[in-house]
């Protein structure tokens, strides 16, 4: 069979990263019947994380794309906003998409949440892959750098068996929900679960800072704990570094400590602690300790509620009626209904539609 110049130019190089290239590439992708779609980001070499590659299998064809090379990835955007995309386990795909590039698609086929939906309880991509089509995946480079060029053969594979399956995986999946009459529920679940991923959530000042484990603090440590962690995300966006490479979290909070109870700092800094992150950090120390008590962040109380007698009989009543259902589905009980949602339910029980979809409300009855 004679090559096409795409075809030929794909071959001698496997990852797309010139316009020419994206040029070629998207007539194919706006044709095609179908579309599967994974993204790999860095953030174990990288702050804030970043989009690193983007995987797409069509008919015919895997593809890579290189999203940190310099392309206008808005035709390719455009092109998939209209469709149907098959991922796997998407929800941090769809975060990273909506956050580095805007992009929502306009729906989606999550094999993830469809094997939940049939009672499949190892649902992992090769799990699924696996026990659908007999093929097994080799498991990933754990911790690699996906910002590294050029990608190493095994990298290029692992990417591309990533989406490679996801046509064949589907259709099998789709098959047994069209049987068991729960194809909308997945499509209502995909839905939900795009327009949430749509929504980037607004960090909260008075709470991003507060690490786990900082309750025990007081408010003056507090206060050094907030100055503390705002230096480390500044040096951290800087360098190019993920936070705990410069101080881990449990750093923090003792040197927060520490710095109230006048005790030595030093024991506490990593051995090789470059000098000007050193003044830095007193320097963040001492500013945190000139706060005056009356403005420094105050301790969050925990909100303690006691549901009454009516409030108990209303949650055991909700929750038997969800484990009998899931039971008889042979699904897990929480992908009708969390534990919160039930004890929300409980108190505001003549609201569901705020919690639960609508072919959850129909199997609580509700």
């Amino acid at each position: 069979m004679e090559l096409g110049a795409w075809d030929l130019e794909f071959i001698l190089s496997p990852v797309i990263a010139t316009a020419h290239q994206l040029a070629d590439f998207l007539p194919r992708l706006r044709a095609a019947e179908w579309i599967a779609l994974d993204t790999e980001a860095d953030s174990l070499h990288a702050y804030p994380a970043k989009l690193c590659l983007l995987q797409f299998s069509i008919p015919g064809a895997d593809v890579l794309v290189d999203p940190l090379a310099d392309l206008d990835l808005a035709p390719l955007w455009e092109t998939l906003r209209t469709r149907e995309l098959l991922l796997h386990g998407s929800d941090y795909d769809l975060r990273l998409l909506r956050e580095h590039h805007n992009f929502v698609p306009h729906a989606i086929f999550d094999t993830m949440i469809a094997a939940r939906l049939l009672g499949v309880m190892k649902f992992g991509l090769q799990d699924l892959v696996g026990q659908a089509l007999g093929v097994k995946l080799e498991k990933g480079p754990q911790k690699a750098d996906w910002a590294q060029r050029p990608l190493t053969p095994r990298m290029e594979e692992y990417a591309r068996n990533d989406t490679r399956y996801l046509h064949p995986l589907v259709a099998s999946l789709r098959e047994q929900l069209v049987v068991k009459g729960r194809l909308a529920w997945l499509e209502e679940s995909c839905a939900a679960l795009v327009a949430e991923c749509a929504v980037l959530p607004e960090p909260d000042p008075d709470r991003e800072w507060r690490l786990k484990g900082s309750a025990r603090l007081t408010r003056e440590e507090l206060a050094v704990l907030r100055e503390l962690w705002h230096w480390r995300e500044r040096e951290a966006t800087r360098c190019n570094r993920p936070p705990f490479f410069l101080l881990s979290h449990d750093a923090l909070l003792d040197i927060a400590i520490a710095a109230v109870d006048d005790a030595p700092l030093d024991p506490l800094l990593p051995r090789r602690f470059a000098p000007h992150r050193r003044e830095a950090v007193l320097n963040a120390v001492a500013k945190g300790l000139h706060v005056p008590l009356a403005e420094c962040p105050e301790k969050l109380r925990g909100v303690s509620y006691h549901p009454t007698d009516a409030e108990h009989a209303r949650f055991d009543r909700f929750k038997a009626i969800r484990d009998r259902r899931a039971t008889e589905l042979g699904i897990d009980p929480t992908l009708i209904a969390s534990k919160q949602t039930l004890e929300w339910l409980s108190r505001n029980g003549s609201k569901p539609d705020e919690l639960l979809l609508k072919w959850q409300r129909g199997l609580m009855g509700l």
